[in-house]
């Protein structure tokens, strides 16, 4: 392999070769054996879903919208609660794909396990009209406002 030491096993080579198997799109993609891929634990082959978990969070002059990147998830699969009366709660979990014996991992990056992300609304959220639907792996999470109470101003005459 190029001229990076093998950490792995295997032999160490000082001559750079332009063919290594290296993903060209990705330089520093490392493909490793699949016996190291079987012996990593479970634990750490579930990478923190709560990390991934991107959420854009939009305020218009209606509503606070926020957007949840969920891709591959049901609707059955997430709960959308409100807690506490102004923290929303994004909640779920995905699954661990069933492994064959017969297969062989090359590479796995897509995020498993409970994610959980929460957000203390502003006080002009309307909590009983919380809307959230779900397309095509975005959950769409809109909290309307309130409208402004105008301040009533009233002079006040000074005397003397």
């Amino acid at each position: 392999m190029s001229m990076i030491p093998s950490f792995f096993g295997g032999r160490r080579s000082n001559i750079y070769d332009p063919f290594a198997t290296f993903d060209l799109s990705d330089p520093f993609d490392f493909h490793f054996p699949s016996s190291i891929l079987t012996q990593v634990p479970e634990v750490s082959r579930e990478t923190s879903a709560l990390m991934n978990t991107r959420v854009d969070w939009k305020e218009t002059p209606e509503a606070h919208v926020m957007k949840a990147d969920l891709p591959g998830m049901k609707k059955e699969e997430v709960k959308v609660e409100i807690e506490d009366g102004k923290v929303l709660q994004i909640s779920g979990e995905r699954s661990v794909e069933k492994e064959n014996k017969n297969e062989t991992w090359h590479r796995i990056e897509r995020s498993c396990g409970k994610f959980q992300r929460r957000f203390r609304l502003p006080e002009d959220a309307k909590m009983e009209e919380i809307r959230a639907s779900m397309e095509n792996g975005v959950l769409t999470v809109t909290v309307p406002k309130a409208e402004e109470k105008k301040t009533d101003v009233k002079s006040v005459e000074i005397s003397g």
